[in-house]
């Protein structure tokens, strides 16, 4: 059974400083269960992934926090460790090296200094590791534009988008909650609202 104390004072202790970490979780749509939370991370400096907002879909098993957190990428991101289709990610500590001691906190931080550090020598996605180490100008060039495209969100953009789905009849607040709980993505937005 998860320790429901514990998340509590994570959630607490991770948005308490997410300004200065990057690093924020919340409750997912809404909060209807308290095992199932969304991430984000701030793209690192210096990366392709500089100025991005990274969404990462978290699920506790009923054995944390002895049990690693499942985590997987919403946000689409070009990168050796994490998969282009599905956002399924490769990391130690998410899988045998997870510890108690470890924090939600510190496994988005872990996820934030992947994104800094590739491992393309394990790879979860093997044809942007052979980018990677084959031609990196290109890998650079590709995720800096994926980072573009799905993971920073225009403003004004957005508002046109707001206002289409309005358009449609859809009411104003579940459309900006639509979008912003698929980063902007207009067709998953208008499938989310659609399904209820």
């Amino acid at each position: 059974m998860v320790d429901v104390s514990r998340v509590q004072k994570e959630l607490t202790e991770c948005n308490r400083d997410s300004d200065v970490s990057g690093v924020s979780i919340a409750l997912h749509d809404g909060g209807a269960t308290i095992t199932h939370l969304i991430g984000t991370i701030a793209g690192p400096l210096d990366t392709p992934y500089q100025g991005g907002t990274f969404r990462i879909d978290i699920r506790l098993p009923g054995g944390y926090p002895f049990e690693p957190p499942k985590m997987q990428f919403i946000t689409k991101v070009w990168h050796p460790n994490i998969s282009s289709q599905n956002g399924a990610i490769c990391l130690d500590i998410l899988k045998d090296q997870w510890s108690p001691a470890l924090t939600l906190k510190t496994a988005l931080l872990s996820l934030q200094a992947l994104l800094s550090t590739p491992a393309p020598d394990d790879p979860q996605d093997a044809v942007v590791a052979q980018q990677y180490l084959r031609d990196k100008s290109t890998f650079v060039n590709t995720a800096r534009y994926w980072t573009e495209a799905y993971a920073k969100s225009d403003s004004t953009g957005m508002e046109e988008k707001v206002q289409k789905l309005v358009e449609m009849g859809f009411p104003e607040d579940m459309v900006r909650s639509a979008l912003k709980s698929v980063n902007g993505d207009e067709n998953m937005a208008l499938e989310k609202l659609c399904s209820g």
